[in-house]
């Protein structure tokens, strides 16, 4: 891959439909759309509604589908709402990620199978959702229907919740 100039998608654009780039691309606008690109930097300001595939994706914007790439930047401003599949992530405290996360070790040329015919790993993976399911420790709406026990409280020092027990 040659080195040349990165293409820009100013902050004023929004694009509905597919970018596919062998080079580097900078999103600082919104797609509607897959992009596929050797390098993607998602801006603060940026949204994209699709599947993104990259080498490497760094993410400061918003993401609502899923991300496969060799390596992923979620910064502390990042939302992701959808997968990501990856050989190295790191995470900016702060990021806000839900969904589901898988280590491959080519997760770019994985992403033709995943497309064309469901890999079994990535169809079970996606299949079970956590907003449908969330874990009882992270879930703050089921704690106003039920009082906290004791122990709940001490086991889980994240959780706010009130340690005092009515007098029934």
């Amino acid at each position: 891959m040659k080195s040349k100039a990165p293409s820009i998608i100013s902050a004023d654009m929004v694009l509905q439909g597919s970018i596919n780039s062998e080079g580097e691309v900078q999103l600082d606008g919104s797609v509607e759309g897959d992009i596929r690109a050797g390098s993607l930097t998602i801006g603060e300001e940026a949204s994209v509604d699709g599947e993104v595939v990259a080498e490497t994706v760094i993410v400061r914007g918003k993401v609502k589908g899923s991300i496969r790439a060799r390596q992923v930047q979620l910064a502390a401003t990042a939302r992701i709402e959808g997968d990501i599949v990856h050989s190295a992530l790191s995470m900016e405290s702060g990021a806000f990620f839900d969904g589901h996360c898988r280590h491959s070790s080519d997760p770019v040329a994985d992403a033709g199978k995943a497309s064309s015919g469901k890999d079994p790993a990535a169809a079970a993976s996606s299949s079970s959702s956590s907003a449908s399911t969330p874990p009882a420790s992270s879930s703050s709406s089921s704690a106003p229907s039920s009082p906290p026990k004791a122990s709940d409280s001490s086991s889980n020092p994240s959780l706010d919740l009130p340690k005092s027990k009515s007098s029934a």
